[in-house]
């Protein structure tokens, strides 16, 4: 059995994945990125809504608020630098009722708190001249939420990882590891019926859904500092025909609340085509068959915003999972992300409950877990 001694293993090929191999290849680091998957970024990196977030929404000071703010700049810039599809299209965040308008200005100061500040507060006329289609009794305007080809960024960023000597290597599942005395850590991966036996200087979990079984996989990681994983499946339908919206339309997070989900907000992807999700449920194993009988709920939904939506007119499109660290029931957790500081290995990074907005935040992200590894 061959060994390769590297400085760093990355396992878990999703967009953060590759933005840690990015960050870290650029600093000259010898390392591995290992994908259990035939490819890179077939999971939660590609079944997503594929937002760039504003920033608005988490609680100030947290990893979600601080990273996604930053991380938005550097993807806007890292984009236009790069030729990633990618149009800042804004979005409109819709109050239905005035019990709902009154979360708004306290939506807006979250924001600011976050340091957000180009948010403006409609009218509900002012709201629907922007959008025709719209009803709302007020909104607020998010001028620097986008979209983006998600594909096309991990691309990129791969491309810049391979140019600074990464190695991507799939189907190649961790089937066990071990922290040795010298802080170095011995793993072993399986590929095509064969163990590549890999010794590692630094080791960065982004395995995504299976983080909790990665980090318990490796002798002398302590258990105590795995959070228990829970999934929560959200299904999209896509719109037949022309979309009636040219930005994306979100409900309050109020409105979002009541239902323990995302909201049933309408996005739209670089060709135009509308999509309405997604829905909310907890999950107890990795499926992403989309329900057809959930468009009637979908529907519900959306003609709060919507009321011309069309019967028949919501078709299945896909679906997508993430994984979080909080119970059902339980608010809302920030992401956790263990470095050395938490479980006292000086050579490891476990990142787990990575969900939204981790896509817009990757590269901020990537520069948070570099820092922490060389602290």
């Amino acid at each position: 059995m061959e060994t390769f001694r590297i400085q760093v293993a990355i396992i878990g090929a999703g967009v953060l994945g590759l933005a840690f191999a990015r960050a870290m290849a650029l600093k000259g680091r010898d390392l591995m990125i290992f994908e259990a998957r035939e490819a890179f970024g077939e999971v939660a990196s590609a079944r997503n809504s594929e937002v760039i977030h504003a920033g608005i929404c988490y609680p100030a000071g947290s990893l979600r608020a601080r990273l996604c703010v930053t991380g938005k700049a550097q993807l806007y810039e890292y984009c236009k630098a790069r030729g990633v599809p990618h149009k800042r299209i804004g979005k409109l965040i819709v109050a239905n009722s005035a019990e709902e308008a009154k979360t708004l200005p306290n939506l807006m100061a979250r924001a600011a708190a976050n340091g957000v500040h180009d948010l403006e507060l409609l009218s509900g006329v002012e709201a629907m001249a922007r959008e025709p289609a719209l009803q709302a009794h007020s909104a607020v305007w998010s001028p620097s939420t986008g979209i983006i080809d998600s594909h096309a960024l991990m691309l990129a960023i791969l491309g810049d990882a391979e140019a600074a000597g990464a190695q991507l290597v799939c189907r190649s599942p961790l089937t066990s590891g071990k922290i040795l005395e010298d802080g170095t850590t011995e793993l072993c991966f399986e590929q095509d019926g064969e163990i590549i036996h890999i010794i590692a200087d630094q080791v960065i979990n982004s395995a995504g859904l299976g983080a909790q079984e990665v980090a318990q996989s490796l002798k002398g990681f302590p258990p105590t500092q795995i959070p228990r994983r829970f999934m929560s499946k959200g299904q999209y339908f896509s719109l037949t025909g022309k979309a009636p919206f040219s930005t994306l339309i979100y409900p309050t997070p109020h409105v979002a609340a009541k239902s323990a989900s995302l909201g049933i907000h309408l996005t739209l992807d670089m060709a135009g085509q509308a999509r309405f999700g997604p829905d909310h449920q907890w999950v107890e194993k990795e499926n992403y068959d989309v329900d057809p009988t959930a468009v009637d709920a979908i529907c519900d939904a959306v003609r709060q915003y919507y009321p011309d939506l069309a019967d028949n007119t919501l078709h299945a499109d896909y679906s997508g999972i993430r994984s979080k660290t909080q119970a059902p029931g339980d608010p809302p957790q920030d992401w956790v992300i263990k470095g050395p500081g938490d479980h006292g290995l000086a050579n490891h990074v476990h990142l787990f409950g990575m969900e939204s907005p981790g896509l817009t935040s990757c590269l901020a992200i990537a520069d948070y877990v570099a820092n922490l590894l060389e602290a």
